[in-house]
C-alpha cells in the first residue's frame, strides 16, 4: 500500500502543476482577447467608409476593371485559409481547416483549379503532412497581427487576380477565416473577396439604411480610383479577418483553458481520495498487523506459563 499511496501522491504533484499552467494561460487569453477585441472594433469604422467609397465608385460609373469584372468562364481561383500559429484551442483550427476543404471540394466540382494561400504554422503542418501543395504561406503574427501583415499577405493574392490566368493568374479570390461572435462562439465562414460583388458591398456599406451615395467625376479615369481603392479593400478585408481569427482564437484558448483547469481540478480530487483510501488501508492493515502480533505474543507468554 505504501508504494501504491506514493504514486497517487506523485500523480497529485504532476496534475497541480498542469493546473497551474492551463490556469496562467486561460488568464493570459482572456487579457489578449479584450484586446483583439478593441482591435477589431477601431478598424471597423476605416472598413465602413472605404467599402462606402469602393460602392461608390464602381456603382456611379461604367468602368470594366479586373477587379470587380467577373470572368465568363473562371478556371483558377485562390483560396486563403486563416489558422493560428499555436495550438491549445480547442478545435479552432480544425474548424477552418474542415471549412477551406469543403470549399475546396465545392469549387473543384465546379471545374475550377484551386491556389491555396495560408496564414498560421496549424493550417500549414495541415497540408504538409497531406502532401497538399501550397502556393505561399505566411506565419509569426496571428495572435497579434498588424495592418503591415495584412499588406504582406494581400500582395501576392491581387498580383495573382491582377494576371491572366494563363499566366498564372486567377480568376476569383475567396477567403476562409473564423468570425468572432462572442466570448463563447465562434464560427469559421467563407466568403468571395474577388471579384468585388457591386450588390452586396452596397448593402454591407448601407448597414441595411437606405444611402444616398455621393456623385463623384473622376479624374484621370475611374479605373485608376479602382486601381488605388481596390487594393486597399483588399487589404482592409484580410486585416478585418486576421483580427476576428486572433480574437476567435484568443476565446478558444481561453475556453480550452479553463475546460482543461476544471478537469485538472477534477482529476486532483478523484486522486485526493483515491489517496486517502490507499492510506486508510495502510493504516487498518498496520493496526490488523499490530493487533495480530499482540494475540500471538499472548497466546505464546500462556503456552509458556503452562
Amino acid at each position: 500500500m505504501g508504494a501504491q499511496l506514493r504514486v497517487y501522491k506523485r500523480r497529485i504533484r504532476s496534475v497541480t502543476a498542469t493546473k497551474k499552467i492551463t490556469k496562467a494561460m486561460e488568464m493570459i487569453a482572456a487579457s489578449r482577447v479584450v484586446k483583439a477585441q478593441r482591435k477589431v472594433r477601431s478598424s471597423t469604422p476605416y472598413a465602413e467608409e472605404l467599402t462606402r467609397a469602393v460602392t461608390a465608385v464602381g456603382t456611379g460609373s461604367d468602368a470594366k476593371h479586373p477587379l470587380t469584372t467577373e470572368a465568363e468562364n473562371p478556371t483558377r481561383v485562390a483560396v486563403l485559409l486563416l489558422t493560428s500559429d499555436r495550438g491549445l484551442a480547442g478545435a479552432f483550427n480544425a474548424n477552418a481547416i474542415k471549412a477551406a476543404e469543403q470549399l475546396t471540394e465545392r469549387l473543384e466540382r465546379e471545374g475550377k483549379e484551386v491556389d491555396t494561400y495560408i496564414v498560421g504554422r496549424r493550417g500549414l503542418a495541415h497540408y504538409n503532412f497531406r502532401e497538399r501543395t501550397v502556393v505561399e504561406s505566411f506565419t509569426g503574427f496571428t495572435d497579434e497581427p498588424s495592418y503591415a501583415d495584412a499588406k504582406q499577405v494581400a500582395a501576392p493574392l491581387i498580383e495573382a487576380i491582377e494576371k491572366e490566368t494563363a499566366d498564372g493568374g486567377v480568376d476569383e479570390l475567396h477567403i476562409v477565416y473564423t468570425e468572432f461572435v462572442s466570448m463563447m462562439t465562434q464560427a469559421a465562414v467563407d466568403s468571395r473577396m474577388l471579384p468585388l460583388r457591386l450588390d452586396e458591398v452596397v448593402e454591407e456599406g448601407a448597414s441595411g439604411k437606405d444611402e444616398i451615395l455621393p456623385l463623384y467625376d473622376f479624374e484621370p479615369s475611374a479605373e485608376d480610383v479602382l486601381d488605388a481603392l481596390l487594393p486597399r479593400y483588399v487589404e482592409s478585408r484580410i486585416y478585418n479577418a486576421l483580427l476576428q481569427s486572433a480574437a476567435s482564437k484568443h476565446a478558444a484558448t481561453r475556453r480550452a483553458m479553463k475546460s482543461a483547469t476544471d478537469n485538472a481540478g477534477e482529476l486532483i480530487n478523484t486522486l485526493s481520495r483515491l489517496a486517502n483510501a490507499a492510506r486508510q488501508a495502510e493504516i487498518t492493515q498496520e493496526i490488523s498487523e499490530i493487533v495480530g502480533g499482540a494475540g500471538a505474543l499472548a497466546d505464546a507468554n500462556a503456552g509458556s506459563d503452562n
